[in-house]
């Protein structure tokens, strides 16, 4: 069997000091907004060589919170991509705002810098770019619309832990990114943790109330109307002793991609994964494209190997967004990728074996 992800082989390769972080939190019994989570907090603002990170409850909620922090609201438009999990455009309509959809650049998967300047209108008020699969999004145009506009930009980074863009850290570049802890992640919870970036000291205020409840020092003291959307000091301690292992991992993940393609570059009918010469990836999946994806990933499955589709219907056409009026056709690079992608098995732990037996299946059924 190779799983599509193996956080049993990672937890073992460093129970000890996970035992001992988890045991520390239950002694001192401090499980919310203590030392751990404004340590870890501390940590990962410098490892993204930003200023201020703020710790939340999950993803879904980094990408709402910065977009209140951001005060978009009802009215306003915010430019995304169809291709990326619903968290993203959640977040959009949570705030009152509208989805501006833009096709994905065939290359990178990520935003496609070309078509954005059309979409910007007198209610465009943000861009939300996708940092997708751990590949970096081309960041330099999209500041110059932000500047030329007046727009604010909220990093999706929630793949993409330790990816650079141009020798800067993705998460570092906007006006706040934001990050998810998912156990899946390349820097992954043992349950829902999430968290805001920012070089923004207005930005990184906001966000500190509205994830508690309107307030940062006194208990029954309240600013504003907020939310509970706390980083809890377990996952927090947890995330901490990964995140030191967080750049060894993701050079694993580098030399996996490149043997991945190494064995199927060649290959008559299967795209390998484009690294653009300005990103450095870091491969939270290793996605391939092939007109017999279903096929080969039965194939596959009945060898005993898990693959995923990331992501099988694009957002434009899912049932939630039918009162948005998009239809077939509207982009047509996302429509016909989601039916060609396949996300292989990918995991700092997985061994050349693997892959060279998940690429022998693949070639033989070709």
């Amino acid at each position: 069997m190779i799983p599509f992800v193996d956080l049993k082989a990672q937890y073992n390769s460093i129970k000890e000091e996970i035992d001992k972080a988890i045991e520390k939190i239950l002694h001192s019994s401090s499980f919310i907004m203590g030392e751990e989570m404004n340590r870890f907090e501390e940590e990962f603002a410098g490892f993204c060589r930003a200023k201020y990170a703020i710790g939340v409850a999950n993803g879904s909620d980094a990408l709402f919170l910065a977009l209140k922090a951001c005060e978009i609201k009802g009215g306003d438009e915010v430019i995304t991509v169809p291709h990326t999990f619903i968290s993203t455009t959640e977040a959009i309509t949570q705030v009152g705002a509208k989805i501006i959809f833009i096709d994905i650049d065939p290359k990178t998967y990520t935003i496609d810098i070309s078509k954005i300047e059309a979409k910007i209108s007198e209610k465009t008020k943000a861009i939300i770019p996708v940092h997708l699969y751990g590949q970096a999004v081309d960041m330099d145009p999209i500041l110059i619309f932000a500047k030329k506009y007046n727009l604010k930009i909220i990093e999706d980074a929630a793949q993409a832990h330790g990816a650079e863009y141009k020798e800067r850290m993705v998460g570092s570049i906007g006006d706040v990114s934001c990050f998810s802890f998912y156990p899946g992640k390349n820097l992954g919870a043992y349950g829902d943790a999430g968290m805001v970036v920012t070089n923004n000291a207005v930005i990184a205020e906001k966000i500190k109330l509205l994830r508690n409840h309107g307030r940062i020092d006194k208990k029954y003291k309240h600013r504003l109307e907020g939310y509970s959307s706390r980083l809890d000091d377990l996952q927090a301690a947890i995330l901490r002793v990964k995140l030191r292992y967080l750049d060894q991992w993701n050079e694993r993940r580098r030399k996996n991609a490149e043997k991945y393609s190494e064995y199927l570059h060649n290959e008559d009918g299967i795209t390998t994964p484009f690294e653009a010469e300005y990103a450095k990836h870091v491969y939270h999946l290793y996605v391939i494209r092939t007109s017999d994806r279903d096929r080969i990933r039965e194939e596959l499955k009945s060898k005993g190997i898990s693959t995923g589709i990331h992501y099988p219907i694009p957002l434009h056409l899912q049932k939630a967004y039918q009162y948005l009026n998009y239809k077939k056709n509207d982009f047509p690079v996302t429509e016909k990728y989601c039916r060609k992608i396949l996300s292989l098995p990918m995991f700092p732990e997985l061994t050349e074996g693997q892959i060279c037996k998940v690429c022998g299946v693949i070639k033989k059924f070709l």
